[in-house]
């Protein structure tokens, strides 16, 4: 029932006595509120119902020089004729016309740049924020499309950072004289839980699939108990959930066997319990930058030192840098045609058959990175330096140069390059992947590799032009 709203007690009479008692000579006195000398202040007050009519087009709202201009331009430039290819809908004949797959590439270039990393996040951005809008140019979005145009498109992505990056080398804007490789842990979609032994994941598979067949079941059955498109979501549901499972099973055998090496190398007879994980089975549980274990991918990224320019990414899911100084070697090699002359990395990538690889005479690649346990043989008397009696001539070399005072300084170049460009990735934050799988998050770090690398080109082609002019 409405009842008629209260009257404030300023706005009509009121049955209840006052708190205190004021005199009357008090009453007389007060009198109106004065007001201020020179009279009542006039003001712009906001007036939000007001209907304006504002001859703008979209681009008058953004500013010249906005950062989502200079991304659309970079985009213009790139080679994107595959994405064209792949289009169904041709003019003259039958469909729905498909987004441009330009706009697609610089939202993502341009949500990296600005640390957005959801894809639901930069679908509500194309709807609230001027430059998301801008970029659309009035083309509608939604996530679905979004999404899956980040994870879709890993092999060109790669190849766009070797053209990009050949480019600069053609321009003589990069060289290959000098490179730094580091690696960082980043936080995996799966959490510590997922992670099962064997017995574990075979009775979840076995889970898996008596309720994937009870649906089949369900709807044989009784096909109007749901409807028919829950009843295909559920079912897929469960398939999904199968092949993960089916997925970590296969997983947890190279960790196994893995397992059984390292102990077999360390002489342990007793061996830590292998696991998986069920929601993302290519995940690994690592040691992170704060002392604890938990699920996360390795990833790799070599810098040009002179440029910070991002010319190699990889991501694996071992722990260890030990074996990932050869495989990002190659693959410099193979993506510009040479390998580059000066190598950098900590002692965590030093192996004696990574050092014999990357520094064979054909490649004469030299390696830059410290001795192990330099102090502590140094407080024990022994020179640290000094080649050992089973070093191979690829690792004496390498003890003998890093001795000296040009090592050193060549080698503190390595901070100020490779660190520095993975606290960039941080601040854009790349904290943890939302997707789950190998291939999913390489083509993440190849958005931020582009990203990166369209940031340093221009603030190299700006150094370059005011040191001409």
């Amino acid at each position: 029932m409405n009842q008629p709203p209260s009257v404030p007690p300023s706005e009509g009479p009121s049955d209840q006595p006052p708190l205190f008692e004021i005199p009357p000579e008090t009453l007389e006195q007060a009198g109106p509120e004065p007001e201020p000398a020179g009279g009542r202040p006039r003001l712009r007050v906001a007036e939000r119902q007001q209907i304006a009519f504002r001859p703008l087009a979209l681009d008058q709202l953004l500013p010249e020089e906005h950062m989502a201009r200079r991304v659309w331009q970079y985009v213009e430039g790139l080679d994107l004729g595959r994405l064209y290819q792949q289009i169904a809908a041709v003019e003259g004949h039958v469909g729905r016309a498909s987004t441009d797959p330009k706009i697609l590439m610089a939202l993502w270039l341009y949500a990296t740049l600005e640390g957005v990393g959801a894809a639901r996040e930069l679908d509500r951005l194309c709807r609230d924020h001027v430059a998301y809008q801008w970029i659309c140019g009035g083309v509608s979005m939604n996530y679905h499309t979004i999404a899956d145009f980040r994870t879709a498109q890993g092999e060109l992505l790669d190849e766009l950072l070797t053209v990009s990056v050949g480019t600069l080398l053609h321009q003589e804007v990069v060289d290959l004289k000098r490179v730094s490789q580091d690696g960082m842990r980043v936080r995996a979609g799966a959490g510590s839980s997922s992670f099962r032994r064997r017995a574990s994941l075979q009775r979840c598979l076995e889970e898996a699939r008596t309720q994937v067949d009870a649906l089949r079941g369900e709807l044989e059955a009784d096909p109007t108990a749901a409807s028919r498109r829950q009843q295909a979501a559920r079912e897929r549901a469960g398939r999904e959930r199968t092949e993960r499972i089916e997925r970590a099973l296969e997983e947890l055998a190279q960790v196994e066997q893995q397992k059984a090496e390292r102990a077999k190398r360390a002489g342990d007879v007793k061996q830590s319990v292998a696991r998986a994980s069920t929601t993302d089975p290519e995940a690994r549980r690592m040691k992170m930058a704060d002392g604890g274990f938990r699920p996360a991918y390795n990833v790799q990224l070599a810098t040009a030192t002179g440029s910070q320019v991002i010319v190699g990414v990889a991501v694996t899911n071992a722990g260890s840098d030990g074996e990932q100084m050869t495989p990002m070697v190659e693959q410099i090699e193979a993506r510009y045609g040479r390998a580059p002359c000066e190598w950098l990395v900590d002692g965590g990538f030093v192996t004696q058959q990574a050092l014999e690889e990357v520094s064979a005479p054909e490649r004469g690649t030299v390696v830059y990175a410290p001795v192990k346990e330099e102090e502590k043989k140094r407080a024990a008397g022994v020179d640290p330096f000094v080649p050992r009696p089973r070093d191979s001539t690829a690792v004496a070399a390498w003890r003998v140069r890093m001795g000296t005072a040009e090592a050193k300084t060549i080698y503190k170049e390595r901070a100020a390059t490779a660190e520095c460009v993975n606290a960039i990735a941080r601040n854009r934050g790349l904290h943890q992947f939302r997707l789950r799988g190998l291939k999913k998050v390489l083509a993440v770090v190849l958005w931020y590799a582009l990203a990166h690398n369209l940031m340093r080109a221009l603030a190299l082609c700006a150094a370059s032009e005011q040191a001409t002019g």
